[in-house]
């Protein structure tokens, strides 16, 4: 007789399963159906987790005895199909208790209890919820040697997931290399496809960013190791061969003194490009992986820009309907392509697959609308195209200005760095920006409490005031303010400071009229830039602070004798100037902007040229430059032989 379909109801299975009159069989039954409902069906999960069953399996689990090996084995298979790829189903997991009863059973005398326990501690273990190890803890580190040491390969798969998931210091990674871990992850690289794929994940892990554990990994054996793991990059399974790619690259970034033969990074990048065809999770991945290989490293950009990487990239672009992930890889990949080679660039360019990264910039995924904003700013480091005003255009501008209204700070940042390039624009283009309301915006978020939000937006309007005109620099200030650009110069961030003293230089910077920029509101801004050259102590203030002085000097008396007040900011104070302490400092940029100052304030043609050259010298401003005549930064150099002979138009004032 067919069994009735009410007993496959949630409700009815629950029931069973938390009544204490169920004998064993019908509890089997129920875990059995719940599994099967539940598997790759995120909604049944929830909504089986919506009703408590969660904790339902866990009381089976820890009442059961250990010689009722299908309950528990059953149960097992339940706990890790609520939590397999599902972060809502892990939290449900951990929170009803199950991982002490699911550690229990890896101690059954029945092989096939451990194997399910493993099972379903591995799925817990491939979410970030899942429960950290400390390894630096003895007894922790016996356990793992337990599991690595296992004739099971799902134990041992688990050992290799925990350290995946758990090492994160390189305490860790080095202890870990001192018990024999290393030695054992490597030893595994030789057993089954899951043995071997959860051990290169492992390793990667060990070893990244530990020079000192990166040589005990190559060392010993003449290499064995690498080798190894070299060899599996031919592998048949797509998986492994990306694994083990990963774990090259990782070797490769933290020592770069390590795989220097041509062949295996041009093969590392073949390979890569290869699994990109791969219509699953290894193909989301490879392009990430791409990235880690090139990320900063113009030889091998160049190496992936001969091997078509630009072509193969923006082929899956052009393909459309691209999974998030995979979408957001392919622009990063694209990215650190052309973050640094022109030619990189122009191939992008002539693919014309920009109208696939601007519909990027309106995605549904945050993570593929960042990856577009900063796809378009590597490719708008392109000076020939900035001058030809190619990015300034409404098809990107208007999505990028309401990009910076996201509701995630990350794609408000990834927004803030691609406009900082576009905005520089060499053309008379800068309108379209202030049209869309992007300069309202930027000035919103230089008030942000998020300092890298507030640096990026100052950077983006520093951008902007590069070479404006004075209808541009007049919007701009008006918008911005004396008051607020004088706060941002004073900001607690020395890299604010930095990029809102850059802001005014480029303010300033032209005719004699953008000069009064820094006087209005009684000179707030010029005192701003005087109070933090005074105390400032890294070179990057003092650089951009005296350029500002420098811009402000080759304007009229007034202007000059305002920058000899900011130099000489106390009457009678013995304090030496800090003009002398940049011109004696290590960094040529600070003593290039310093005489730079010295240089205009003392320019023969202005009336008030020689007091400012006596007081100069008195303060021993002038001997300090003598000095300097022969520095060894070419630039300097020619800008002290310019004032020196400034001086000799003063006659005696020099002595």
């Amino acid at each position: 007789m067919p069994t009735s379909a009410s007993t496959h109801r949630p409700e009815d299975l629950l029931t069973r399963l938390r009544s204490a009159n169920a004998d064993a069989d019908a509890k089997l039954k129920a875990l059995r159906e719940v599994k099967n409902q539940i598997i790759g069906n995120r909604t049944k999960k929830l909504s089986y987790i919506k009703l408590g069953a969660v904790p339902a399996v866990v009381s089976v689990i820890a009442a059961t005895a250990d010689d009722c090996s299908s309950v528990l084995v059953q149960s097992a298979a339940a706990i890790g199909s609520f939590a397999c790829g599902f972060e809502a189903g892990v939290q449900a997991v951990l929170r009803a208790g199950a991982f002490p009863h699911l550690l229990r059973l890896l101690s059954n005398s029945n092989g096939k209890v451990v194997d399910a326990g493993a099972r379903s501690l591995r799925m817990i273990y491939q979410s970030k919820l899942a429960p950290k190890y400390d390894f630096l803890q003895e007894k922790n580190m016996e356990f793992l040697l337990s599991l690595l040491n296992s004739e099971n390969e799902n134990v041992t798969g688990l050992g290799a997931s925990i350290i995946t998931h758990s090492c994160e210091t390189s305490a860790e990674q080095n202890a870990l290399c001192d018990a024999g871990v290393l030695k054992k992850l490597i030893g595994l690289l030789q057993g089954s496809l899951s043995q071997r794929d959860a051990s290169l994940e492992s390793i990667a892990t060990v070893i990244k960013s530990n020079p000192e554990v990166v040589s005990k990994f190559v060392g010993p054996e003449n290499g064995r190791a690498l080798s190894a793991v070299t060899e599996l990059t031919k592998d048949r399974y797509p998986r492994t061969r990306l694994l083990a790619c990963m774990c090259l690259i990782v070797v490769r970034n933290t020592s770069p003194g390590c795989l220097q033969d041509l062949a295996i990074r041009t093969k590392l990048i073949l390979i890569l490009l290869e699994l990109l065809d791969d219509p699953g999770q290894v193909g989301d991945e490879a392009s990430f992986a791409l990235s880690s290989l090139i990320a900063e490293k113009e030889d091998l950009q160049k190496l992936a820009f001969e091997g078509n990487a630009i072509d193969k990239l923006c082929n899956h672009l052009q393909k459309g309907s691209l999974q998030a992930k995979r979408f957001q890889g392919i622009l990063l990949a694209l990215a650190d392509l052309c973050s640094k080679l022109e030619n990189c660039r122009s191939r992008f360019l002539a693919l014309q697959v920009m109208n696939s990264v601007i519909d990027a910039l309106t995605h549904d995924s945050g993570e593929v609308r960042a990856a577009a904003c900063i796809c378009l700013r590597s490719v708008s480091r392109s000076v020939k195209n900035l001058s030809a005003g190619n990015f300034m255009n409404e098809t990107v501008v208007i999505p990028l200005v309401q990009l910076l209204s996201d509701t995630s700070t990350s794609v408000q940042v990834a927004a803030l760095g691609a406009i900082s390039n576009i905005v520089v624009d060499f053309t008379t283009r800068k309108s379209i920006f202030m049209q869309c309301g992007g300069v309202k915006q930027l000035v919103q978020l230089s008030k942000s409490m998020d300092p890298t939000i507030r640096l990026n937006s100052v950077w983006g309007l520093r951008n902007l005031m590069f070479l404006a005109d004075n209808r541009c620099k007049e919007g701009i200030f008006l918008e911005l303010t004396a008051s607020l650009l004088a706060s941002l110069i004073c900001d607690p961030e020395p890299s604010v400071q930095v990029q809102a003293l850059g802001l005014v230089c480029n303010l300033v910077d032209g005719c004699i009229n953008s000069v009064e920029y820094v006087f209005v509101e009684d000179s707030i801004i010029l005192q701003a830039v005087g109070k933090q050259l005074q105390s400032t102590l890294k070179a990057e203030v003092g650089i951009q602070g005296m350029y500002v002085l420098s811009n402000v000097a080759t304007g009229n008396e007034f202007h000059k004798e305002a920058v000899m007040h900011q130099l000489f900011p106390q009457a009678g104070n013995s304090t030496q100037p800090i003009i002398i302490k940049f011109l004696q400092s290590n960094d040529s940029r600070l003593r290039t902007a310093a005489v730079w100052t010295v240089l205009n304030l003392t320019f023969p043609g202005s009336l008030g040229a020689y007091g400012r050259f006596v007081k100069l010298c008195s303060a021993g401003i002038l001997s300090q430059i003598k000095n300097m005549a022969n520095d060894p930064c070419l630039d300097v150099k020619l800008r002290v032989r310019t004032v020196l002979g400034q001086s000799l138009t003063f006659g005696d004032g020099s002595t």
